[in-house]
């Protein structure tokens, strides 16, 4: 539970996150991990591992109960490797100690034998006829999903088409690298089930993954989730949750702790979706968009879990926020025996943007535009159809976001300012455009219901169901709950997600958690305004209770003068009607088009935000090396209710956005991190990013609590094109691969001077 405001206490180090639950007495658990990227499993030898002091148990394949698979929606992930490993970060053993030491020594013990398998790296390689299977005997081989969303007749309009660009384009693996690693604490209960505190951003899912997974009652395991220390999706799905579960059930009732090292998370944790996308886009001679081919290949990784629904939203992405009459975009889906691929902000769409935007910066050279005017031009307008085939609905924010940042003097004076360069560099500018579905989509219910209470002390409590992984979601629902009852929101004190106390409200994911929760909060908040006024009346004997209203700390009547505080309302009142619940469930698709026929859920979505990206950068002509000088992102999210919230998430996606394009390289070598800890695997740091400047274009979303829209991720998908473009505009660099290497921009510039 936390008192607002919140942000005092994680900046004075008070916030309490599930690093910092180490309970008195408690156990350490810990995972051996495969080290290499394929193998059978011939003998763990645990002998060793048992004999150290302090060693309670060391358990294998053979000692989970249930199915021992995991998985949100494909359960194909082994909690504990039995007959084979499938990529180097696979779990083939579980030590539970009494310390960290006997923990660390045991692990070292542990000794596997395997025999070799051959591995397959490349996604459009698995595909290929006598490629190495990575699950041997599963029908489809490595194919995980295949798919196609088409509109019109793509093919047919190309021969329309003044203008066409093609390429291929390849966005790389790219590790959260969230500050709080996956951790947790776990133990069971006397009824036989488990009480979990953990680094997670759906724990209602949670239970069923463990419950599923070893056997369990998923009714009987409670979790808890303190504040996040990051999640960016690396934690949407289970990290130590199962094999924690597993320790606890070895644990005589004691809690047990697991906390991942750097380079662990590295090792086992999941990544954004390595993709291969290619590309051809038509225009007419005014540059009006035509038509849209687009081949995507993702790699999975060695397991499902989100890589089909991932690729599904890329897919709807495609066209991204362009209006093309005519498109085909497919889809291939591959295990490999690479990392496993996960959600990652911007979920699949940060790699389509950048296909398309690189292409459409080659269309603008071939039709002779200015690549800002191309994309102005084919911005979606309200009732346009997405290259899904989906109608937009108001507020489309495309054109006015491109506008936005158009008018900044970081593209107006763009000439101005490189003209300027000093010697040895070379400037440029580049500018982009993208869109980001909100919610689930279509195929499962996007949900929420949200518990508010009136306190004996005249206070309220929300009870939180979204896990706050730092996006502020709990300081923002204690204003809109302030703002919806009238009280300072210093009257609101907010509880963390827990499962035995909380209701259901789905994941902290998919930029839906305001939109969602806030949703159903404000319905709660209407429904403890009218309590309130109702049970004002029988002390302040108004007969019609509708006419009072609510003040800081009581109610008022306002024809009279007189009030009641609501501490006193609270004091007679029984709990349960001190309660009011309710819920809210997120408007779909009514009418989807006849396309993306295998998307079984998330496909396609209602709403969008918008945004726009211009980025300045300088090479260096003795190093390569590129500084990125300015970076100015527009935002449409409907309504902005929190501005410096906006503000700092689009500063945060901006620099995720900038570490794709120019830093983060995580160097897979046949399945094999090698860039396995931040000592190399480079991220911006405050010292590489220029002010991270924000304009908000304001716009409205009928069904959205005070009229805003998620947009937590569409900030991170404009720098990725933006700086590539800028960089062709210095250098004469035609990136099509992230990041952009130092190398390759010398090589662009002629050579090292």
């Amino acid at each position: 539970m936390t008192h607002l405001p919140d942000t005092l206490s994680k900046a004075v180090g008070a916030e309490r996150f599930a690093t910092d639950f180490l309970p008195p007495d408690c156990l350490w658990a810990g995972a051996k991990r495969a080290g290499v990227a394929h193998a059978g499993i011939r003998t763990v030898h645990t002998g060793e591992a048992r004999a150290v002091p302090g060693v309670l148990a060391v358990l294998t394949g053979a000692d989970v109960p249930g199915t021992n698979r995991q998985g949100i929606v494909h359960k194909d992930h082994p909690v504990l490797a039995v007959d084979a490993v499938r990529h180097a970060g696979d779990a083939v053993a579980l030590v539970l100690a009494v310390d960290r030491q006997a923990l660390a020594h045991a692990l070292e013990r542990i000794r596997v034998e395997f025999d070799p398998l051959p591995g397959v790296f490349d996604a459009e390689e698995a595909l290929a006829p006598g490629a190495p299977l990575v699950h041997p005997g599963r029908e489809g081989g490595n194919l995980l999903a295949h798919a196609l969303v088409e509109k019109g007749d793509a093919p047919g309009a190309f021969a329309q088409c003044h203008a066409v660009a093609e390429g291929v384009f390849e966005t790389p693996m790219q590790e959260h690298a969230f500050l709080e690693p996956p951790n947790g604490a776990a133990r069971r209960t006397r009824n036989g089930g488990i009480e979990m505190v953990v680094s997670t951003q759906a724990p209602f899912r949670d239970r069923f993954e463990i419950g599923h997974a070893l056997g369990l009652d998923p009714m009987k395991v409670r979790v808890r989730a303190p504040s996040l220390g990051g999640g960016f999706g690396g934690k949407d799905g289970a990290t130590v949750q199962c094999l924690l579960a597993l320790a606890a059930l070895h644990g005589g009732g004691r809690w047990v702790r697991m906390c991942w090292n750097r380079e662990e998370t590295f090792l086992a944790g999941y990544k954004r979706h390595a993709a291969r996308i290619r590309v051809r886009l038509g225009a007419s001679r005014t540059g009006a968009l035509k038509a849209l081919e687009c081949v995507m290949h993702f790699d999975s990784g060695p397991y499902a879990h989100l890589a089909v629904e991932i690729m599904a939203l890329a897919m709807e992405h495609a066209g991204g926020p362009y209006a093309v009459p005519h498109t085909r975009v497919e889809g291939f889906c591959a295990y490999t025996n690479n990392p496993v691929g996960g959600a990652f902000r911007g979920f699949g769409v940060a790699q389509a943007s950048f296909a398309l935007e690189r292409t459409l910066d080659l269309l603008a050279a071939r039709l002779g535009m200015d690549p800002a005017a191309l994309r102005l031009r084919n911005a979606l307008r309200p009732g346009e159809l997405n290259c899904a085939g989906v109608a937009m609905e108001s507020p489309t924010g495309a054109a006015e976001c491109l506008e936005a940042v158009m008018d900044h003097p970081v593209w107006k004076d763009r000439e101005a300012w490189k003209a300027q360069a000093p010697a040895f560099k070379r400037r440029g500018v580049g500018i982009a455009a993208s869109c980001n579905a909100m919610g689930y989509g279509r195929g499962l219910p996007d949900a929420a219901a949200a518990k508010l209470e009136l306190t004996r002390a005249g206070t309220f409590r929300i009870y939180n169901s979204v896990p706050d992984m730092g996006q502020g979601n709990s300081l923002a629902f204690a204003r809109m709950a302030a703002q919806a009852l009238d009280q300072p929101p210093s009257a609101f004190e907010v509880v963390r997600p827990d499962t035995r106390l909380c209701l259901p409200a789905g994941s902290s994911s998919a930029s839906r958690t305001t939109y969602v929760y806030g949703n159903a909060l404000l319905k709660a908040c209407a429904a403890m305004r009218e309590k309130l006024q109702a049970r004002a009346a029988l002390f302040l004997l108004a007969d019609e209770p509708h006419r009072l209203v609510l003040a800081p700390g009581a109610v008022t009547d306002p024809t009279g003068g007189r009030s009641v505080p609501l501490a006193l309302i609270a004091s007679m009142l029984q709990r349960d009607d001190r309660i009011c619940v309710d819920q809210f469930v997120s408007p779909v698709v009514e009418s989807p088009p006849d396309t993306g026929r295998e998307f079984r859920l998330g496909f396609p979505h209602r709403f969008y935000s918008h945004a726009a990206c211009v980025c300045a950068v300088e090479a260096d002509e003795l190093t390569g090396q590129v500084e990125l000088a300015r970076c100015v992102t527009a935002v449409e999210c409907g309504r902005v209710f929190d501005a410096q919230g906006v503000e700092r998430q689009v500063q945060g996606a901006s620099a995720q956005g900038v570490g794709f394009a120019l830093f983060e390289d995580l160097a897979v070598q046949e399945g094999l991190i090698r860039a396995d800890g931040l000592d190399r695997y480079l991220i911006p740091t405050a010292l590489d990013l220029p002010d991270l400047e924000s304009l908000s274009v304001e716009g409205h979303e009928p069904s959205g609590p005070h009229g805003l829209k998620g947009m937590g991720e569409v900030g991170v998908h404009g720098p990725g094109p933006a700086a590539a473009q800028a960089l062709e505009d210095a250098v004469g660099l035609d990136a099509r691969r992230l990041p952009v290497t130092p190398e390759e921009v010398l090589a662009a510039m002629g050579g090292a001077r």
